[in-house]
């Protein structure tokens, strides 16, 4: 996993994205952001990219193919689960049946999104901070 490969975004929140980017700005995170607003878009993009992303940050809540379908198709996908790309939900839902099922389907962490500018770019923060300071097994040592 290499610490600069893109960062893959699934929100279909328009508003969501722009503050996601001024997030990723203000943070001066080098990563590529790469939006999708459908997760059916995101899953033709990883099975066919050679990039090797740093990190998924899926919502929950999306059209066609939710963040859990999505988690299941890149689960059932052996050239996807081989890439081992860390996982996590960046969501409004809170509900503890969602995040059971979450977890089920083996990613690696549910966030629920703060509500002000301020605690979102603390926690994206620590996220990206924590997932770059991982190992990988797909990392050279």
């Amino acid at each position: 996993m290499p610490k600069n490969g893109p960062i893959i975004l699934i929100e279909d929140d328009y508003d969501d994205q722009e503050l996601m980017k001024e997030v990723f700005e203000e943070l001066a995170i080098p990563n590529i952001l790469r939006f999708f607003n459908s997760c059916v878009k995101a899953l033709d993009y990883l099975v066919t990219t050679i990039e090797k992303p740093l990190l998924i940050i899926s919502d929950i809540n999306l059209p066609t193919m939710t963040g859990i379908e999505f988690k299941e198709e890149i689960n059932n996908n052996v050239l996807l689960r081989k890439k081992s790309i860390p996982f996590i939900f960046l969501s409004t839902t809170p509900d503890a049946g969602v995040v059971s099922r979450a977890y089920e389907m083996l990613i690696q962490g549910y966030f629920v999104k703060p509500s002000s500018l301020q605690e979102l770019k603390g926690l994206v923060k620590m996220i990206i901070d924590y997932w770059k300071a991982c190992r990988h097994p797909l990392e050279e040592y």
